[in-house]
């Protein structure tokens, strides 16, 4: 299976594409970047737009993207693009005026926040780094992190867990739902980073949010793939939006990652309907397009 994915990677004008029209990716890594990013946010519209993909999400771990969304909407034409805010410490953490700004950045491309991810203190809890996010203390969410969902719900933002623990996860859901944010993801809940049981994931599901699976998690080796599947296929696909976390160095750009695990999935038996709930319906529901 190796053989295929370097094939993908470096000779993509000759592989059999599959269709992935009208599809959306909410998770993706581009230069310009503080990390080392192997294509830059334009060649990744491109890309799509050439693919026929709806819309692409821009994620920085370490500034908003709404921007950058912007900028690659006026010079891309054919896709739509859209950007959002992580709250780790180079936007000043749980910060609601960096909320507000983004949100009101040129034409409102920016449509999400992230809660903090590496900076979190649930991605903190093996390390003895005292420099984390919190947004909750004694079970009880942060006065902050209520302000900022206050903001995120007065510019109908959707919300994303981030790297919060699966307890914090819950409590955000619950919270955004009470303030009016009806557009909630838990950050590719049974990653390392996260590790939220299926059991935990379907509780969310329950209480109104979306899972999102990155398929940068299915790549590798085919223990990886299968371990991808049986959680798909644990939380019910209808229930998932996948997404890709892709634009590292040494792995496909988007679209051709997203192109080699659709048919793979679909090899594995999920379906072209299931398909088309996780990677077109579910996504636009989260980005709020009809």
């Amino acid at each position: 299976m190796k053989w295929l994915l370097l094939f993908l990677m470096f000779c993509p004008a000759l592989s059999v594409y599959a269709q992935l029209e009208g599809m959306i990716d909410l998770h993706v890594h581009a230069a310009p970047d503080s990390d080392v990013r192997s294509v830059d946010a334009f060649e990744v519209a491109r890309l799509a737009q050439r693919r026929g993909m709806r819309a692409l999400l821009f994620k920085n771990h370490n500034t908003h993207t709404a921007s950058l969304a912007y900028l690659v909407s006026q010079a891309v034409p054919g896709v739509e693009v859209y950007g959002g805010i992580t709250l780790n410490r180079a936007v000043g953490g749980i910060n609601p005026l960096a909320v507000r700004l983004m949100a009101e950045t040129t034409n409102g491309h920016g449509r999400v926040v992230w809660m903090p991810t590496r900076d979190s203190e649930h991605a903190a809890r093996n390390s003895v780094r005292s420099d984390y996010v919190s947004v909750s203390r004694n079970g009880e969410l942060l006065p902050e992190v209520l302000e900022v969902l206050d903001v995120m719900a007065n510019y109908n933002l959707a919300l994303a867990t981030g790297h919060s623990s699966p307890e914090e996860s819950l409590l955000l859901i619950q919270e955004a739902r009470a303030r009016g944010i009806n557009r909630i993801i838990v950050t590719h809940p049974f990653s390392g980073s996260v590790a939220m049981t299926p059991e935990i994931q379907r509780m969310a599901v329950e209480m109104g949010s979306l899972l999102e699976y990155p398929i940068s998690l299915a790549l590798g080796d085919d223990e990886r793939f299968a371990l991808f599947v049986e959680q798909l296929q644990l939380v019910n696909p209808t229930n998932v939006a996948l997404s890709t976390d892709l634009g590292q160095t040494g792995r496909p750009v988007p679209s051709d990652g997203l192109d080699f695990s659709i048919r793979r999935l679909i090899e594995a038996g999920i379906t072209n309907s299931e398909i088309n709930i996780m990677t077109k319906q579910n996504p636009a529901r989260f980005l709020g397009l009809p």
